[in-house]
């Protein structure tokens, strides 16, 4: 009986595709934890997307939603029993003149913003689950100053809703401190209504 011979280069081929496949993933699975170190978003990125990669850290500095400080909920707690349709509205200042790009990264920052604040008062409140379970429900609307701006979220946290101002840290179009997004809710859509519904859309 003769014995086999030499692996094809197909198989050998076939083989190290696998075998790459399979490092690769691995490798992706241990830098997406943070095993070597800084991750792809740290990365310096070439000619205009640098701007909105610098938007991702003018949040983290700018954004003001420290860990210890907590936005207290008031009569959030009181929806606990609701089975309404939840959602969150991003109000952007329309006078800043923001590029597309940069209303888009700060409305992220305010979503966030404002998921945490609820993760951190409660990660199991029954609004945080419905608003999740029913597909995040996001609407953008415009105001024209700051002033309105406020007023809304003065307005928001009377209510018991979450209401969070990003301000950008000014590295790219707008001056440092500039309040650009209020987030409002996530929370019972009657109840975000009465402070966002009179407002046009983005």
């Amino acid at each position: 009986m003769e014995g086999r011979g030499p692996p094809s280069t197909a198989n050998i081929a076939m083989a190290s595709a696998i075998v790459g496949g399979i490092a690769g993933y691995y490798l992706g699975q241990a830098r997406s934890i943070g095993l070597f170190g800084s991750s792809a978003m740290s990365r310096s990125v070439p000619g205009d997307e640098k701007d909105e990669a610098s938007d991702i850290s003018d949040a983290a500095e700018a954004s003001g939603d420290e860990e210890d400080d907590v936005q207290d909920l008031g009569e959030l707690k009181s929806f606990a029993t609701s089975t309404e349709e939840c959602k969150l509205v991003l109000v952007v200042r329309n006078d800043l003149g923001m590029t597309k790009g940069k209303i888009a990264a700060q409305c992220g920052h305010a979503t966030l913003a404002c998921y945490k604040t609820l993760v951190q008062a409660n990660p199991a409140h029954p609004v945080l689950r419905q608003w999740e379970r029913l597909g995040q429900a996001k609407v953008a609307v415009k105001v024209e100053s700051e002033e309105d701006m406020l007023m809304l979220q003065a307005q928001a946290i009377s209510l018991g809703l979450c209401a969070q101002v990003i301000h950008d840290a000014g590295r790219t179009q707008i001056a440092s401190g500039s309040a650009t997004v209020l987030g409002v809710g996530p929370g019972p859509k009657s109840e975000v209504d009465k402070v966002t519904s009179h407002l046009k859309l983005l």
